[in-house]
């Protein structure tokens, strides 16, 4: 099978990051019994999902690790114009795009990992290509770090990570680590005409959610900016905010979800004592009228680590010889690149697609990155054979 075969089949799993990727998983199993190669499924807590790891060639130091999830985001409320599991050929002036869910995030980079396997098989590789394909990725990079303890313990050491998250093939040295939060403002309830009775959770939350993007700018006047990233400081957003029971009631409580994603030279602990102590000081106030009152702040996942450019020369240099490019860019966009490096293995970003597709109704991915990618499979094959 050809990568694009492969996509065809990979899209049509609906791996939807709250349900399962078993279905998927058992399909690239198969594919890869077929074909001799010895793998391992390391599972969620709850077996609903794997991850799955594989090694085409000898069992050695010094090899290769392709990663990527399988899971997708969902299609919920979006406008899609085609079926969005179901790989669907762009017609007129979209005639070289693919279409579907995971197309460009990342089932692309998978396929064309997957279509080349018997051409490595075939070869005299001297080191092996790992694959570590993932779950829940989409929902802080859940899934990946019981595998690479799996990598790490119980296998010979890779020299070189390529995350193939879409970055239009150019290889990527630096992310931003992210960070959720449930923020939960507790006050009293009284009439809305006797404003001193109660305390409004909304007004209160209101203030400290003016005062997370407070932070953001106090960031960039104290000069904590790198120019590689298109969003130079540390972000921290408000994404979602609920509360209230009526218009002439005061809110008892309002929760509010938002993010940190911080430059890899920024700790997100840091940026979140900055939020805290500024809800202490409102608590404190609405203590005054409300003693039952409180401000509470629960993270929504363990800190997705930041990828910072060092200790990637293995990774970045092989990049480099296989796409005869020098580049080294930044993401504002967190990934499982992070998580390999702070496991002591040089790691970048490299796939086929562009982000800007990524999340979006009628995803695609370019058939000519798709070939891209594919090249980049062979020519990683070829490298491997004299390593």
């Amino acid at each position: 099978m050809n990568a694009e075969e492969l996509l065809d089949t990979l899209v049509g799993f609906a791996t939807v990051s709250r349900d399962s990727n078993l279905e998927l998983i058992a399909f690239v199993e198969d594919y890869l019994d077929q074909l001799g190669v010895e793998h391992w499924r390391i599972e969620s807590d709850d077996g609903t999902k794997a991850n799955l790891l594989a090694r085409i060639g000898p069992n050695v130091e010094g090899g290769v690790v392709l990663s990527g999830h399988t899971d997708v985001v969902p299609v919920d409320g979006q406008p899609w114009t085609t079926d969005p599991f179901t790989l669907t050929q762009g017609t007129g002036d979209n005639e070289g795009r693919l279409y579907g869910r995971g197309t460009c995030d990342m089932k692309g980079f998978i396929a064309c990992a997957l279509a080349e396997v018997p051409r490595w098989l075939a070869s005299d590789l001297k080191v092996p290509v790992w694959l570590a394909l993932s779950y829940d990725e989409e929902v802080g990079c859940v899934g990946a770090p019981r595998m690479i303890k799996r990598l790490m313990a119980s296998h010979p050491r890779p020299a070189a990570v390529i995350v193939g998250e879409p970055t239009l093939m150019e290889p990527i040295v630096a992310h931003k680590g992210a960070t959720n939060f449930r923020t939960t403002v507790t006050g009293r309830e009284s009439h809305s005409s006797q404003v001193y009775q109660g305390v409004s959770a909304i007004h209160v939350a209101a203030r400290l959610v003016t005062r997370i993007e407070d932070v953001m700018a106090e960031l960039k006047e104290e000069g904590r900016v790198d120019e590689s990233f298109s969003v130079i400081h540390s972000s921290l957003h408000v994404g979602r905010i609920e509360g209230g029971t009526a218009i002439n009631i005061m809110a008892r409580r309002c929760t509010f979800e938002w993010e940190i994603r911080h430059l890899p030279t920024d700790d997100a602990r840091e940026l979140l004592a900055r939020v805290e102590a500024s809800a202490k000081r409102l608590e404190a106030d609405m203590r005054t009228r409300a003693p039952e009152a409180s401000i509470v702040t629960e993270a929504l996942n363990t800190t997705v680590p930041a990828l910072a450019d060092r200790d990637n020369r293995e990774a970045l240099t092989l990049c480099h010889e296989l796409l005869d490019s020098q580049g080294a860019g930044a993401v504002a966009y967190a990934t499982e690149a992070g998580q390999f490096q702070l496991a002591g293995l040089p790691t970048v970003i490299c796939g086929p697609g562009s982000i800007g597709q990524a999340h979006q109704p009628d995803e695609y991915i370019d058939i000519s990155q798709l070939e891209a990618g594919s090249r980049f499979m062979q020519a990683l094959g070829e490298r491997l054979r004299t390593a």
